[in-house]
């Protein structure tokens, strides 16, 4: 069986996170892991409390993984402190993982700041360059290259900038007003759009965790990253059009719509 490994921030509420990466992967058939790098108390209202876990615990964590289990493919998505990060980063090297996938947050969806400035660099520095794709969406990608992004013109700018920057392929994540969802991947000169299907659901909690996580479920079963991007993308809005109606808030996916289906 394929494996898979998340290493994340926790999400009490199960909509993102930790939680919403091992929903994921199992509903796209890989044998799922995690390392939780941060304790969250939220909701789909906002992030109330972040709590951030050793780091030297967080290298406990991957030890017993990589010892024991060997993961196909990693995704790490929140890592908010510089040692967890440089940690994070050391063990990756160590065990040679292959096929990981980095989704840069920075912001939750409700807007409320999930990383500090200073891990900011040690992230650029120290974990995009082992990145086999970055997934940042558009205030990420502003971040990570500093620039303005108010069209798709500027979409292609700054994936450019951000994949030769850090030598690594780049999937810009569309929407916030510019497109209906449609995804840029850039990698190693060549750009590829990937259509969005558009579906009327303000439930959109956790939809970067889910996306990063299904790609690298599929990475990890062999695919090539263009196909790993496509399904993943077929999988997201397959969970969006279920329309689960959960919380008061931006409510979450139905990652298990899946379920419902037979072969």
């Amino acid at each position: 069986m394929p494996t898979c490994l998340t290493i994340a921030g926790s999400d009490s509420s199960g909509g993102a996170g930790i939680q919403a990466d091992l929903k994921t992967m199992l509903a796209n058939r890989v044998y799922a892991m995690s390392v939780i790098a941060a304790l969250t108390a939220q909701n789909t209202t906002g992030v109330d409390t972040i709590y951030d876990v050793d780091a030297s615990f967080v290298a406990s964590q991957m030890d017993s993984v990589f010892t024991d289990i060997y993961p196909m493919a990693v995704k790490i998505g929140m890592v908010s402190q510089k040692e967890v990060i440089l940690s994070i980063s050391g063990k990756l090297k160590q065990y040679h993982a292959r096929n990981i996938v980095v989704d840069p947050v920075m912001v939750a969806t409700s807007g409320a700041k999930l990383i500090s400035d200073e891990a900011i660099d040690t992230l650029k520095e120290n974990l995009f360059p082992l990145a086999s794709v970055l997934t940042p969406n558009i205030p990420e990608a502003e971040v990570l290259s500093g620039l303005k992004i108010n069209n798709e013109e500027e979409m292609l700018t700054a994936a450019k900038y951000i994949g030769d920057h850090y030598h690594c392929a780049v999937l810009l994540k569309g929407g916030h007003q510019i497109n209906d969802a449609n995804d840029l991947l850039y990698k190693e000169g060549n750009y590829q759009w990937f259509k969005g299907k558009r579906i009327n659901n303000n439930n959109t909690h956790g939809t970067g965790c889910t996306l990063s996580s299904a790609i690298a479920s599929y990475l990890a079963r062999g695919e090539n990253l263009e196909n790993a991007v496509k399904k993943a993308k077929d999988y997201i809005s397959g969970a969006l059009a279920a329309m689960l109606d959960l919380g008061q808030g931006q409510g979450p996916m139905d990652h298990g719509y899946v379920l419902d289906k037979k072969d």
